[in-house]
């Protein structure tokens, strides 16, 4: 058995196609509007905000007389005023890595802007059980014995099946049959991998929502660690949240819940 804490990798996100941005502006008589976004998220944000009012500056619509320069006072509007639909375009994809199907299993309850990806152990063989070990068991000496003994003898038997199956002595199709029949007695806190991808409208709904106290620890500390990453990538959209650390993870909260 290996102990785990799940692990967060931001391998993509939204990026600005320059020449239909810059098309876009032309046509709508601004060819130098310019941005001080940090990131290419922000300023899709930026301009799908203010094509709703053509407020990209005075004059354009004419019961717009002043607008808010910068990408950081225009975001903070946004937030403050609720306006949370145009955060909805700008899109992140993420990799979990050693997260249990305890934490898959909550998270697909998650379902809108989002979209999923899990590591299948219909094909992928179980040998070494991977498993993050809640704080209640580690601090409990006895606790701890009774939860390291059952999960080697699962994996024991994980093992036990493989070899009496043969199963590096059959043809892919076969494996992959005896594979799924032997992931039914793997436990449900079996580490896995997950791609994760949502709009940075649902990142702020699942923080808030899965770093509260209430909520399970292990997911508590992957969006703690999510939140880590994107405080700092996306500093305009997350610079309004505060973080209060709970048990030894960080609480994220807002006053501008569900934008």
């Amino acid at each position: 058995m290996k102990s785990v804490e799940p692990k967060v990798f931001l391998v993509g996100e939204t990026k600005i196609n320059s020449k239909g941005l810059q098309a876009y502006l032309d046509y709508l008589g601004v060819p130098n509007w310019e941005t001080d976004a940090p990131s290419d998220s922000e300023k899709i944000v930026e301009v799908m905000g203010r094509l709703c009012y053509r407020s990209f500056e005075p004059g354009l619509n004419p019961n717009v007389t002043k607008v808010r320069q910068g990408n950081k006072p225009y975001i903070e509007h946004i937030i403050e005023v609720g306006h949370g639909s145009v955060l909805e375009h700008a899109y992140l994809n993420f990799i979990f890595a050693d997260v249990s199907r305890v934490v898959t299993h909550e998270l697909v309850r998650h379902r809108a802007g989002t979209a999923i990806s899990q590591e299948s152990l219909r094909f992928v063989r179980l040998e070494t059980l991977s498993m993050y070990i809640p704080t209640h068991i580690r601090e409990n000496e006895e606790g701890m014995e009774i939860f390291v003994r059952t999960v080697e003898e699962m994996e024991r038997l994980q093992k036990e099946l493989s070899s009496l199956f043969e199963l590096d002595k059959h043809p892919f199709e076969l494996k992959k049959q005896i594979t799924s029949g032997l992931r039914r007695i793997a436990p449900m806190g079996v580490a896995t991998t997950m791609g994760w991808s949502c709009n940075l409208r649902t990142l702020r709904h699942v923080i808030e929502q899965r770093t509260d106290p209430s909520a399970e620890e292990e997911i508590r500390l992957l969006f703690s660690n999510v939140f880590s990453i994107v405080r700092n990538h996306f500093p305009n959209v997350f610079g309004d949240y505060e973080t209060e650390m709970v048990n030894g993870i960080a609480w994220v909260k807002t006053k501008h819940k569900k934008v």
